[in-house]
């Protein structure tokens, strides 16, 4: 059984985050971008920090059992709330309890709509096919994705834990 643990990502050590940042086979379904160093990991740490206090959105670093495990959020993006989850490969099983959690997080902070994106690296997910509103192709920052817009709905869990609750699974 797992422990998750929702932690605000300041409250990580910036240096933690550099192996998953880094890992080649997490890096195959994230927009292109440069190695990270201890000067680049805290920028990026920064602007997590602030689209954690902007309205509607939620940042948080993915503690399992006590190990950083990866990081998710609601994020405002190209004027819509979006879906992030990014986890290490040893804990790719963890996805849909997480992506479930951020379901709720976003009928919390009032959001109809929400999207997710995936990189064109990544197969079609057919649990999300089959909620979704609408899927469509999509492109950013020079990169294809598949899109899922996501109705949150009264259906979204209601035992999220909060930024102090551990979930076991």
């Amino acid at each position: 059984m797992n422990c998750i643990e929702y932690v605000k990502i300041n409250d990580v050590n910036p240096l933690e985050f550099l192996p998953l940042l880094n890992k080649q086979k997490i890096r195959e379904h994230l927009v292109a971008h440069q190695l990270f160093d201890e000067g680049a990991v805290k920028a990026w740490l920064v602007t997590k920090i602030e689209v954690d206090s902007f309205p509607g959105c939620k940042v948080r670093a993915i503690v399992v059992d006590g190990q950083l495990a990866g990081w998710c959020g609601i994020q405002f993006e190209d004027e819509k709330y979006e879906i992030a989850i990014v986890l290490d490969d040893g804990y790719w099983g963890l996805g849909k309890t997480i992506f479930r959690d951020l379901m709720g997080w976003a009928k919390e902070l009032g959001h109809q709509t929400i999207f997710i994106h995936f990189l064109y690296t990544r197969p079609e997910y057919k649990f999300l096919r089959k909620i979704s509103k609408n899927v469509f192709k999509s492109e950013f920052l020079g990169s294809k994705f598949t899109t899922y817009e996501l109705a949150v709905t009264e259906s979204a869990r209601h035992d999220n834990p909060t930024d102090t609750q551990k979930r076991e699974v």
